[in-house]
């Protein structure tokens, strides 16, 4: 596995790899890797090439008052875990790497990042399509995978692969779950035994909304209603929101008539879980 700081390093040696044919798979990630990550970067090792990942807490999609500073980092057991997965290339620039001195210039992706996560942490996609952006410019990658855990994510990025003309298939793999449910998330260090146990509530009250809809209910209000009441009888949990949304434009529907994601963002205690599943 080749490990690199350089942005020039990494870009001459793709360059490299493609003259050979090659196609190149990418993982981007924020470190602190946990089994979502490698079954992304496993599922990239068997549909490419080469697998590049890069790790890179990315400071421009946090909020004043987010957990950038304690956000978990573990770069040697990163290391190790990119390396039992079979990475080739692992990127890990320096923030100075990313935004030199004088660095300007952001990526928007408008309507759809205004809603669900958007809403509540302003600015966060911007941050999020403008890294995104400089790494599929620096890595050139074929394919770029992404967990469906962070949906609005997905479809943040998707719009704007499309709509810049950005010539890379990107692919949404499903969310990895710990036994009892709760979405496998870098913000789980966080939780503390009983906020774990608490943090059950999210996947559960997604479970009865597809209970409910299996068994015909269509009133997106009844739906969010019973979800409600299962995550507020937990007392350690403070709903930020729930949302019941077109797969692709996010926008908010009351009768479920297609394709839905159901969305929610949970606070257990000092940390915020975000879930969702698609019907």
């Amino acid at each position: 596995m080749q490990v690199i700081e350089k942005i020039k390093d990494v870009s001459n040696f793709i360059k490299e790899l493609k003259t050979q044919k090659k196609t190149v798979g990418f993982v981007p990630t924020m470190g602190f890797l946990h089994e979502g990550h490698l079954s992304l970067m496993r599922y990239a090792k068997k549909v490419t090439d080469v697998v590049v990942v890069s790790i890179f807490v990315n400071p421009t999609q946090f909020g004043p008052k987010e957990d950038f500073n304690a956000y978990p980092r573990d770069m040697e057991g990163d290391k190790g875990k990119c390396l039992e997965a079979g990475v080739d290339i692992l990127f890990i620039p320096p923030a100075a790497e990313i935004y030199p001195d004088g660095y300007l210039t952001y990526v928007n992706v408008e309507n759809i990042t205004d809603v669900m996560c958007g809403a509540s942490r302003p600015g966060h996609f911007k941050g999020v399509a403008t890294i995104v952006a400089k790494l599929f410019n620096i890595v050139k990658p074929d394919k770029a995978f992404f967990g469906q855990k962070d949906y609005q994510q997905a479809v943040v990025i998707k719009r704007m692969a499309a709509d810049l003309n950005m010539d890379v298939d990107i692919e949404a793999l499903p969310t990895i779950r710990e036994p009892e449910g709760l979405a496998i998330s870098s913000r789980n260090s966080y939780l503390s035994g009983a906020e774990r146990a608490a943090a059950a509530c999210l996947y559960m009250s997604l479970k009865l909304a597809e209970d409910r809809i299996s068994k015909g209910e269509r009133n997106c209000a009844k739906i969010i209603e019973a979800m409600q009441h299962i995550i507020q009888s937990e007392k350690l949990a403070k709903i930020d929101y729930i949302a019941i949304a077109d797969t692709e434009t996010l926008e908010e529907i009351k009768t479920i008539d297609r394709k839905v994601v159901i969305a929610l963002a949970v606070w257990i205690g000092k940390t915020r879980l975000i879930d969702n599943i698609v019907i």
